[in-house]
């Protein structure tokens, strides 16, 4: 039964889905990486594909920018198609001195701004974190693939363009990771339909230093995080068996 935003039919996705911001990113990764691939989805152009990889089964599709976007995808994969693991694959800004651009962070947490997750927890705080055995397997990857990675607390903002400019000192000061806008909200959603959920990121610009990469080198140079986010998906398979 397709859903108000996705027109895929019942079984088209995968257990597991990688979750890029950009729908032209999710075409770059199967066009990169999958073999078999159909595309499953096309509703307001947020491409959706499934194919396979090393033999296994593995859809990708773009959520779209912020919490909200995420948050409507997460939910609609979870409860309407079956989906079990969601892996955002992104990018991210840096604040601190040893992260730097191209770096891959992986969200081990993620504080937010945004009242979502308070709201979904009767205005408590929720503790926004990621599922530990694909963080577990993510890290491996990374090991195996001879890519440092830095893990620890991310930050998803509402603002893009905050007009807080103090922030980014504070989140500095407290140890952020990586600066992006939806690893809370879809660790929320994860967490209230029974799914998991982990953010692999790369590093797009360094919001104290002023380093950027292109709009097309976010799109195409993401390799090294995408190669540790399908080993994940083997990894974690193999210590489920």
């Amino acid at each position: 039964m397709a859903t108000p935003h996705i027109n895929a039919a019942p079984g088209d996705f995968a257990d597991t889905v990688l979750m890029p911001g950009d729908p032209l990113r999710a075409k770059y990764i199967v066009d990169t990486y999958l073999e078999d691939v159909r595309q499953v989805n096309d509703v307001r152009n947020m491409f959706g594909y499934t194919g396979t990889y090393k033999g296994r089964k593995i859809s990708v599709m773009g959520h779209g920018m912020g919490i909200p976007s995420v948050s409507i995808y997460a939910k609609e994969l979870i409860t309407d198609y079956g989906v079990k693991s969601l892996i955002r694959v992104g990018s991210c800004g840096a604040v601190r001195d040893d992260v730097n651009v191209r770096d891959v962070v992986i969200g081990m947490g993620a504080s937010t701004d945004s009242k979502v997750n308070r709201m979904r927890f009767n205005d408590h705080d929720f503790a926004a974190i990621a599922d530990f055995d694909l963080t577990l397997h993510a890290v491996a990857a990374a090991k195996a693939h001879n890519v440092p990675v830095k893990v620890g607390n991310m930050f998803s903002a509402d603002l893009f363009y905050n007009p807080q400019t103090e922030m980014a000192e504070m989140l500095k000061r407290y140890g952020i990771v990586g600066v992006e806008m939806e690893a809370a909200g879809l660790y929320g959603v994860a967490a209230e339909f029974g799914a998991r959920a982990m953010t692999i990121c790369t590093v797009s610009d360094h919001i104290l230093k002023g380093d950027s990469l292109s709009s097309a080198d976010r799109q195409t140079t993401f390799d090294d995080m995408m190669l540790i986010a399908l080993d994940t998906v083997l990894r974690d398979d193999a210590a489920r068996a």
